[in-house]
């Protein structure tokens, strides 16, 4: 049977007067609870309040839609606590080891403020810091959440321009073997010295020419001039050649020159030559241009974590919008057209981190979403009074009047049901709180408006 010490051991009860700990357990049920033995039942009626004597259980339940676990350890108190609004468990509690437990019946709770008011105003402290705590974990999962999203489409963006490297450079294997090929057989023959100048100035003028490849019915079109070109001076069956060169976008006439300079397969073998140079020059391009679409994304999302950096720091707002858009463009390029509309005059935040990223993150992700992923979007910045001034357009359904006042409220999102928790837009107001300025919105159908103020840096 439960005793007065032992209760007084419970951090919560510590210090109260003996006549109330006494009367707290009158109005108690002693409970002996086997592992595996349930005490709580989610969706029963949250009507006790519960004390651990001994042992440890395990409290199981879902938060922000995410299943969650956690010990509910000897001299803690669990359960509903008084003055809150719990109208059913929504979790469920079961002993891991043989335990012993004090249920104080929710119905007391009235008399228990009135006996025992240090204990209310403790088990009031206790409810606000498991509300922090829920609060906080929530935060963590959305964050977790955003992440995942995030890390998703930077996946898919990076692999875009990795697999086009990849490619480029499998095929330039090929096209070296080639060009090999072709200078080894243009070896095996005596050229005159005019021969190899002519191969040589008429290369060099395709790789300097700087005209754009041909595609489509352009380049099959071309492919059918060169094919017939090359057949008129004997050389049949050279469809890959015509291909590779008409890709290039080369000038039938301009073929023949080299037919009257030398004789056919020498003019054969110097045209393979020259088409795999082309194709090598138009490989390393790409592999350029793949390599330096992911040195860019690396660096943006550097920047935009503000790794190696240090935690408080004088940022940019254009900067740091631009490597959002960066970040968000997986999104972006499948119909969102961005508009911009930035002051001449930097604007320099000091921010912690990543603050500032969080804000623009939520705020342009959110009206991606709104406008279904096709529409405008429009970003503005400027000074005012000490201020900068960022205003995030889109040109979405808008959100209704009766709504606008709660869209900052934890947990309230217009969002269906598995596709938000609630917690962006309440995240972006504690950031922009925490540096000082405020956030504001203004919408309609057709535009809504996000408008943040923040103090410029002082440096």
């Amino acid at each position: 049977m439960a005793t007065k010490s032992e209760l007084l051991k419970v951090p919560a009860f510590a210090d109260l007067p003996e006549d109330q700990i006494e009367w707290f357990l009158n109005h108690s049920e002693e409970i002996h609870l086997q592992p595996g033995d349930a005490y709580i039942v989610q969706g029963t009626p949250a009507d006790a309040m519960f004390v651990l004597l001994e042992g440890q259980a395990h409290v199981r339940g879902e938060l922000g839609g995410q299943s969650i676990v956690f010990n509910f350890e000897a001299g803690e108190v669990g359960g509903r606590l008084p003055f809150s609004r719990m109208k059913q468990f929504t979790f469920s509690g079961r002993a891991v080891i043989q335990s012993r437990l004090l249920r104080f019946p929710a119905s007391q709770f009235p008399e228990l403020v009135q006996h025992m008011p240090e204990l209310a105003n403790r088990l009031v402290g206790l409810m606000s810091d498991r509300i922090r705590e829920s609060t906080r974990i929530e935060q963590q999962q959305d964050r977790l959440a955003s992440l995942g999203k995030l890390s998703a489409g930077l996946a898919h963006e990076l692999n875009n321009p990795a697999s086009a490297a990849k490619r480029a450079a499998s095929q330039l294997r090929g096209t070296l073997k080639r060009i090999k090929e072709s200078s080894h057989e243009l070896g095996a023959r005596e050229l005159t010295p005019e021969q190899k100048s002519e191969i040589e100035k008429f290369e060099a003028s395709l790789m300097q020419s700087g005209t754009p490849p041909l595609g489509g019915l352009a380049a099959s079109q071309r492919e059918e001039e060169i094919d017939a070109m090359l057949r008129s001076h004997g050389q049949n069956d050279q469809w890959q050649l015509a291909a590779d060169l008409a890709r290039r976008n080369v000038q039938p006439g301009a073929l023949e020159q080299l037919f009257v300079a030398m004789d056919g397969p020498t003019a054969r073998a110097a045209l393979v030559r020259i088409a795999a140079s082309l194709e090598i020059w138009s490989l390393l391009d790409q592999i350029e241009s793949s390599t330096v679409r992911i040195s860019d994304l690396v660096c943006a999302i550097k920047e935009y974590t503000f790794m190696d950096q240090s935690p408080l720091q004088n940022v940019d707002i254009v900067k740091s919008l631009e490597n959002t858009l960066t970040i968000l463009n997986y999104k972006l390029k499948h119909g969102v057209t961005v508009e911009r509309d930035y002051g001449a005059v930097p604007l320099l935040v000091s921010t912690f981190g990543s603050d500032l990223s969080q804000v623009w993150t939520n705020i342009i992700d959110n009206a991606i979403d709104a406008m279904n992923g096709k529409g405008k979007l429009r970003l503005r910045t400027y000074s005012e009074d000490n201020f900068a001034v960022v205003e995030i357009v889109d040109n979405g359904p808008g959100i209704p009047e009766e709504l606008q006042a709660r869209i900052f409220e934890p947990f309230f999102t217009t969002k269906k049901v598995g596709q938000g928790t609630g917690l962006g837009l309440d995240t972006v107001q504690r950031i922009v709180k925490k540096h000082k300025g405020t956030i504001t919105v203004d919408s309609k159908p057709g535009q809504t408006c996000f408008q943040i103020w923040l103090p410029l840096s002082a440096h």
